[in-house]
């Protein structure tokens, strides 16, 4: 692949992604009650609205889960993954429905990305700004809170020390590198297609 070509995949997966990222968050948001008058959380609404609005006079919202943003984060991942192979001289339609399972394991794969750097910002935060009332602190707390709830259930609190964290932290990797990273090698997803998950 030449510069020139690596440079506009570099680009178009970058600026996607990020796109990808807000819309994910917004479904996030809605699935962990996050406090919608948040600012941060009225710049995800304000930024889907546009795609999410026509989206959701066809697919309902189901047992409080916002399926409209769901769907297009994957109608998303699908064509920022089918732009990339077009770019790579590839043509989406010759793989077929194994660009859907591409998709849905690269969305999956950025699911559990959200809630681990979620959690590593929240436990930096802890230490050094307790207790903090910055918007984006809550945001991420509430983020993480549905995450470190069922570890510490089991978890004993050391003395005001919180380890939750560190089981949570092993919990994620360890779907990610075994199970999201395996399902990605079973399907064969190609080496172009890597950054994504």
């Amino acid at each position: 692949m030449s510069g020139l070509i690596e440079a506009l995949v570099y680009i178009i997966q970058t600026l996607g992604s990020l796109y990808l990222l807000v819309v994910l968050l917004r479904f996030i948001l809605q699935l962990v009650r996050a406090d919608f008058y948040n600012p941060l959380s009225q710049f995800t609404v304000k930024a889907t609205q546009p795609l999410l609005k026509p989206l959701r006079k066809i697919i309902p919202g189901f047992a409080g889960l916002d399926l409209a943003s769901l769907v297009l984060a994957l109608i998303v991942q699908l064509l920022l993954m089918a732009v990339v192979l077009l770019i790579a001289g590839v043509n989406p339609l010759s793989v077929g429905g194994i660009l859907l399972v591409w998709a849905v394991i690269a969305l999956t794969s950025l699911f559990l990305k959200i809630f681990f750097f979620a959690m590593i910002i929240s436990v930096i935060l802890s230490w050094v700004a307790p207790g903090s009332y910055n918007p984006g602190a809550q945001l991420v707390n509430q983020i993480c809170e549905p995450v470190l709830a069922p570890f510490r259930r089991l978890i004993p609190n050391l003395g005001g020390l919180d380890i939750s964290p560190i089981f949570a932290f092993m919990a994620l990797h360890l779907i990610d590198r075994f199970i999201i990273g395996n399902l990605a090698q079973m399907s064969q997803m190609p080496q172009l297609l890597a950054p994504f998950v």
